[in-house]
């Protein structure tokens, strides 16, 4: 996909201090790695997602600095962060903000690009594109047009911080970030109880503390979990515990600083048995006297600490006459 400079044969551009940057002589395809000077090949048309380093500028592959300097334009979340990351590389593919605001008529004229026979790559600050940001509408508009989709595939928060947790990843759910409303997120938080897998869940700094109290409450305190931090950059930092400790932690400690990744365990099914369902229905019928079926069901789970969901059913169950 590129061809290094080094080649025999093959010159690298050059250009002492002194010299001011040509603005009359056409863009160049090229990047730089390892201290090589190298020049991609020719981009096929199309719509590709590129994946960048979530902190450490090292992490990104070949083939996405290619993909990056032969591109036509670059669309990113921030121009500010990627015109960074390509100055590292030397790449000057031109930049055009692509993020959450951009309407319609700014989709348009990017299928236009692409219908057009441009090759237009696709990034997000960090990771891989698509992932908790809005780079779906555009995918989605793309393949309605029926342009070409290419992957370059890369760093990816939630596979980093799956790895260091030390937690099951034969089966994960990801969940991103949880509504900032308590309400809302404790509500987001019971229709995860049960979630047959390990969560992953994004996090802003400042909320952190009261997010795992949360967790700890609905989730239970004793579920395994890691709050990583920094993944990749030089303060990274992994703590792994129980909810309840974690909470307890953060709540003295205080938010943390940088980018937040929280891993939480799989929920465990405990053993049921028939002596421990006539109990369940007998503390259900009780509250069912008193309450609604949502209010007995929770403080009736609250007592036995089984799933919330679980009792619902049942209290459901036995509310409309059925054993």
């Amino acid at each position: 996909m590129t061809r290094r400079f080094d080649a025999p044969g093959a010159t690298a551009p050059t250009r002492t201090p002194s010299q001011k940057p040509r603005t009359d002589r056409p863009r160049t395809n090229t990047f730089t790695a390892f201290g090589l000077a190298s020049e991609a090949e020719k981009l096929s048309p199309g719509l590709h997602i590129v994946a960048t380093p979530i902190g450490n500028l090292r992490d990104i592959t070949i083939r996405a600095l290619a993909t990056l300097a032969a591109a036509d334009a670059v669309l990113a979340e921030d121009t500010r962060v990627t015109r960074t990351l390509l100055a590292h590389y030397g790449i000057t593919t031109p930049l055009l903000a692509y993020h959450e605001h951009s309407n319609d008529a700014v989709r348009e004229r990017m299928v236009a690009r692409l219908q057009a026979g441009e090759a237009l790559a696709l990034v997000s600050d960090a990771g891989t594109p698509l992932v908790s940001d809005p780079g779906y509408k555009l995918v989605q508009a793309a393949i309605e047009a029926s342009i070409p989709i290419t992957p370059v595939p890369g760093p990816s928060a939630v596979m980093t911080a799956l790895v260091a947790a030390g937690l099951p990843t034969d089966r994960f759910f990801f969940e991103g970030f949880l509504p900032q409303k308590a309400g809302a997120r404790r509500n987001r938080l019971e229709a995860l109880v049960q979630v047959p897998g390990t969560l992953v869940l994004f996090e802003s700094p400042h909320r952190l503390p009261e997010m795992l109290a949360d967790a700890a409450a609905v989730l239970g305190p004793d579920r395994p979990a890691a709050v990583t931090r920094e993944l990749t950059k030089l303060y990274e930092t992994v703590r792994r515990d129980t909810l309840g400790s974690l909470s307890d932690r953060f709540a003295q400690d205080g938010p943390p600083k940088g980018e937040i990744v929280v891993i939480i365990g799989a929920a465990t099914t405990p053993e049921r048995t028939a002596e421990g369902d006539a109990v369940l229905d007998a503390l259900l019928r009780t509250a069912l006297e008193r309450h609604s079926i949502k209010d007995a069901a929770s403080l009736v789970a609250d007592e036995t600490g089984q799933p919330r969901r679980v009792v619902y059913t049942r209290a459901l169950a036995l509310a409309r006459g059925e054993e």
